[in-house]
Order: C-alpha cells, then sequence, then structure tokens
C-alpha cells in the first residue's frame, strides 16, 4: 500500500480544477458534514465545513460544469481547500485527487485522550493490510485458508491503494483511511464488506448459540483465515474497533449496496470467538491436488546418496511462489540436473495447508520441462528479476 506525504509533511494534493466534477464535489462536502447555505439551487451552493462556524471560510461551488465560469469557481473552491484548517479538507481534496471507494479504520484506545502508543499505528496498518489482501483473494475465489496462495494477486492489488495515516485526535485512539481505485478494484472491497457483515453474523451467532458452524457457513460470503485474523489483529489492545466504508462519488455505489456508509464494528469480547474461527477455518481446508511447473531454486540433503529438499519456484499449476519439495535420490538427482541446465521441472503432489501451502507432499512424477530457446532465456531473466 502506497502512503502519501501524509498529515505530518502538511502537503496536501491538489487536483486539477478542470477536471473537478461540481457534482462529486458537492457529494463530498455534504459526505464529511460541510453545510450548504443560500445562493441560486440552478447555479451554485455555498458550502461552510461544520467545525469552522463564524471563521468566514466558503466555497462557492457551480451547479455543473457547463457555466462559463465553472472552472473559475472550482479553482477558488480547490485552492480554499487547500488553506482550510478543517480537518475534513484534506480528506475531500485527496478523493477528489485519487478517485476511489474510500475505507477508514480506526481503534479506540485506553488511556488518554489524544495519545496512542507508537507501536498501535503499526498494528492498525497490519490489520487494515491483512483485511485489503483478504477481500483481495477472496474477490478472485472463496477459501477458508488461502495461506501463501494468490499472494501475488493481493500484492498487485495493494500496489495501488493508497494510505494515509491519522494521529490520535481529541478521542483516544488512531485512524488509517485507504483510497481503492473504483470501479476497478470494486470486487476486492464488496467481497471485504459482505465477508465482514457475514463474520459479525458469525461471531454474534457464536456467542449466543455456542454453536461454530455459522463460520464455517461464512467461507462462502467471502470469510477466510486471513480475514479472521486481521480483525482480532484490529481489536486487540483496543477498548473498540471499526470499518467504515463510503463509495467513490464519482463512480457511485455498487449494486445491491446503495448509497450508504458502511460501519462495522468488533469489540474485544468478540476475540475469543475470532480466535476459535481462525482454528477451524484453517483445519477445514483442504489439501490440493496440483501439478506444479517451476524452476529448481534451491537444494539441499545431508547424505549424497539419501533423499533431499528442493524449492521450486512456480511458474504454473498453483497459485504460490515458492513450494518445497521432498524428493528420494533420483528424483532429486534430476532436479539437481535441472538446476545446472536451467531448465523448468514437472511434478505432482498435494499442496499441505500446513506452512500455507508453500509445501508439496507426496511428489511422484518429477520430469525436465523442454522449452524453446527464447522461452528459457525469458524465463531465466525472470529469475534474475525475482532475486
Amino acid at each position: 500500500m502506497t502512503l502519501p506525504s501524509g498529515p505530518h509533511h502538511g502537503t496536501r494534493p491538489m487536483p486539477d480544477p478542470a477536471a473537478v466534477d461540481p457534482a462529486v464535489l458537492a457529494t463530498l462536502l455534504a459526505r464529511h458534514g460541510w453545510i450548504r447555505r443560500g445562493g441560486p439551487t440552478a447555479r451554485y451552493g455555498r458550502w461552510t465545513p461544520p467545525d469552522d462556524a463564524g471563521s468566514g471560510t466558503s466555497l462557492l461551488v457551480p451547479a455543473d460544469d457547463g457555466f462559463d465560469d465553472a472552472v473559475e469557481l472550482l479553482a477558488d473552491a480547490v485552492t480554499a481547500l487547500s488553506h482550510s484548517r478543517s480537518p475534513s479538507a484534506r480528506a475531500i481534496l485527496l478523493a477528489l485527487t485519487v478517485p476511489g471507494d474510500e475505507l477508514q479504520w480506526r481503534r479506540e484506545l485506553p488511556g488518554p485522550a489524544g495519545t496512542a502508543p507508537w507501536e498501535d499505528a503499526e498494528r492498525l496498518r497490519r490489520a487494515a493490510r491483512g483485511m485489503l489482501a483478504a477481500g483481495a483473494k477472496a474477490g478472485r475465489t472463496r477459501a477458508a485458508y488461502f495461506g501463501a496462495r494468490l499472494d501475488a494477486w493481493a500484492g498487485d492489488f495493494l500496489e495501488r491503494v493508497l494510505v494515509v495515516e491519522h494521529g490520535p485526535a481529541a478521542q483516544s485512539g488512531a485512524g488509517l483511511t485507504a483510497h481503492t481505485p473504483a470501479p476497478e478494484g470494486r470486487a476486492a472491497v464488496t467481497t471485504l464488506v459482505r465477508a465482514l457483515e457475514a463474520l459479525r453474523d458469525a461471531v454474534d451467532y457464536r456467542r449466543v448459540s455456542g454453536g461454530p458452524e455459522a463460520f464455517e457457513n461464512a467461507v462462502q460470503a467471502g470469510v477466510s483465515r486471513e480475514l479472521v485474523e486481521s480483525v482480532a489483529e484490529l481489536v486487540r489492545g483496543a477498548t473498540a474497533a471499526q470499518l467504515s466504508v463510503a463509495w467513490s462519488a464519482a463512480a457511485g455505489a455498487p449494486g445491491g449496496f446503495g448509497d450508504r456508509r458502511i460501519v462495522l464494528e468488533f469489540s474485544p469480547g468478540d476475540l475469543p470467538a475470532l480466535a476459535e474461527a481462525a482454528a477451524l477455518l484453517e483445519r477445514i481446508e483442504p489439501a490440493v491436488a496440483v501439478t506444479v511447473v517451476g524452476m529448481v531454486v534451491r537444494l539441499k540433503r545431508a547424505d549424497p546418496a539419501g533423499p533431499g529438499t528442493v524449492r521450486l519456484r512456480v511458474l504454473g499449476g498453483a497459485e504460490v511462489g515458492e513450494v518445497k519439495v521432498r524428493l528420494a535420490d533420483p528424483a532429486y538427482r534430476l532436479a539437481a540436473e535441472a538446476h545446472l541446465a536451467g531448465t523448468p521441472v514437472r511434478v505432482s503432489g498435494r499442496l499441505e495447508r500446513r506452512g500455507g501451502f508453500r509445501r508439496l507432499t507426496h511428489p511422484r512424477g518429477l520430469e525436465p520441462c523442454g522449452v524453446e530457446d527464447g522461452e528459457h532465456e525469458r524465463l531465466l531473466k525472470s529469475m534474475g528479476e525475482g532475486h
């Protein structure tokens, strides 16, 4: 996730006024509590911040971009936002500069108001990253436990997420906001919302009924061990925690959600149920039968004539980056020869959940794969870039 020059640097993103949609700006102002005051409805609206009463700060926003002075008025509005001391001004500018869905995490902490331990920011960031990664993976396919599977897919999504950290405010706690790409990143976010709603229901059911079966049923909604652990990370050490989601004003709300701000809350009282859910979801995820094609990147054995372990960088057949395989002597020697020749090998087995689906057990049929000269060079180049 990308962190811009944050609130401690005093710089604020400046959108191009000519590219600002007046309707989007008005929606964002209303979302952040700005008040529309007077002005002819057909031409413009004058907006003032809710926390700046009597200061004289106001924005004149045209009703649409069809008026001759629309760009000039929008330029004045953007400049006024950049100079405003209202806490919401920077969030509005960022939403205009990086259009997308806005996810905001907050942890309420014990202790004096306006303070937060240094490590709390790290915990908050880990929890947010874990939730977004779990949502991205579940948006691709459902699983009770992903482990290392789809790490590359989730990583590509996280690279397109912009994050802004907020220090402790008047209340005791800290927050973090992520802007995810919309509409192209919607599958991850909508899946995350549905999964958290299902997890919230499953935790409540477990606390009331004593039965854990709701966690298994929630997998189809996108709940996974990774999601459960990220929620536990968000809650641990806090008195309360929440995630709120506001849909992109430019892209509009996705189908089935409506134009509403979503707030999902968890508390320390949920931790026992979350711990039970994490263990259950890992336990029920089965091993996967696969045939992997990969490059041998490491070999190790204690006895020159005995079995050994090889590590393969996966090129196809499994959605993980690398796997370890323990091979008997003949297969180990074949893998060593393929490593020296720089050619990939093919091997079948079972991708085990232990170790996060990074180990291939019961290997069989290991053989070198012939490749064209051009493909061979490409593979060697990709291997070099991966180190």
